[in-house]
């Protein structure tokens, strides 16, 4: 994704991508029966509170180099990046070359099962700093047609390597 295809950063004036947040939220209560925020309410405040929350949220698309899609304000702390660097990397960067055939095991487990919440491993940010990440969640995201859009992550735990 080039700057001018990339979507503008959450914030007020686009609902901090609402629509988006529904899906990952919406995805991840169907499969699990577990909600990534607490409480109900106004979907544009949801997805205020997604983008500023204190733990990992990031998502990419379905192409056949997954793309970035979306992360949250811990994500792009995380990997050291600005959303517009961020979203639209092929989201296989985010691990480095040794790690990526177990980064694609885990994917192709996720596209059978729907989801799992065990992950762990090693990721780099794009300065080269390398972070274990522990007790993942990785999802399958379903448009309302059904058909899989992508799939997301969230975490909690996480140290320097």
């Amino acid at each position: 994704m080039d700057n001018a295809t990339t979507p503008p950063a959450p914030c007020a004036a686009n609902g901090f991508l609402a629509d988006h947040v529904d899906l990952l939220m919406r995805s991840l209560r169907q499969l699990t029966g577990r909600e990534l925020l607490g409480g109900t309410g106004d979907p544009v405040e949801r997805a205020r509170q997604l983008w500023e929350a204190p733990f990992f949220v990031a998502s990419h698309d379905t192409s056949p180099d997954p793309r970035l899609t979306y992360g949250n304000r811990c994500a792009l702390g995380l990997f050291e990046m600005r959303w517009g660097d961020f979203v639209g990397t092929p989201s296989r960067f985010t691990a480095e070359e040794p790690e990526r055939g177990e980064r694609d095991r885990l994917l192709a487990r996720v596209g059978a099962d729907g989801y799992i919440d065990d992950y762990s491993g090693i990721r780099i940010s794009s300065s080269g700093a390398r972070f274990q990440i522990r007790g993942a969640t990785v999802w399958n995201l379903s448009g309302e047609d059904g058909e899989i859009a992508g799939q997301a992550a969230t975490f909690s735990e996480w140290t320097p390597v």
